[in-house]
């Protein structure tokens, strides 16, 4: 059976989703695209706002890289702890066993709570904590490879697009056949 759906291009699409930025013409040449709450009308009156980002609704409190940010802060804590760990292990294995015992009764997820509650347990235990904040700001300025970060991160986000809009279409395109 013959169907008559339209195919439209996938930019045309999308725009019901993602309206894109309003054309400014003489009519509207004041209107701005929203980034920020205005608080004072002479000051946009003189000055026009020229944003070139994305506006995110929903992260008042902060950006999202404010957000990821702080994962990652809690990440670096977290890959800090295991290098500490390795370390103790193979040269201090009661600091090494301190340190597991504390990591059973406290949680790595919030990495500042963590090390200031094990600077507070005791005083080899600030010396642990004291090393695992090194370590941490070592890994981060001087290891990590933001770059592959980066290329990794727009690899994922490709593919896992082209995955979802392949299985849409497959998945419609049965119906389809089964019409």
């Amino acid at each position: 059976m013959e169907s008559s759906a339209v195919v439209l291009p996938l930019n045309h699409q999308l725009s019901f989703w993602f309206p894109t930025k309003p054309r400014r013409t003489k009519a509207n040449y004041n209107r701005v695209w929203p980034s920020k709450p205005r608080t004072s009308h002479t000051h946009y009156s003189t000055t026009r706002l020229r944003c070139q980002k994305m506006y995110v609704p929903g992260f008042g409190e902060a950006s999202p890289e404010a957000k990821v940010a702080n994962n990652l802060q809690s990440f670096f804590t977290y890959i800090a702890v295991r290098i500490v760990a390795a370390q103790l292990q193979s040269y201090n294995p009661e600091a090494y066993e301190e340190l597991m015992e504390f990591m059973g009764r406290h949680s790595l997820n919030d990495g500042d709570k963590f090390c200031a509650s094990l600077m507070r347990e005791s005083s080899r235990h600030k010396g642990l904590a004291l090393r695992i904040l090194e370590v941490r700001s070592a890994y981060c300025k001087n290891d990590f490879e933001w770059d592959n970060l980066k290329r990794l991160a727009f690899k994922m986000v490709d593919e896992a697009n082209t995955n979802v809009m392949r299985d849409y279409v497959l998945e419609t395109s049965q119906a389809e056949n089964e019409k």
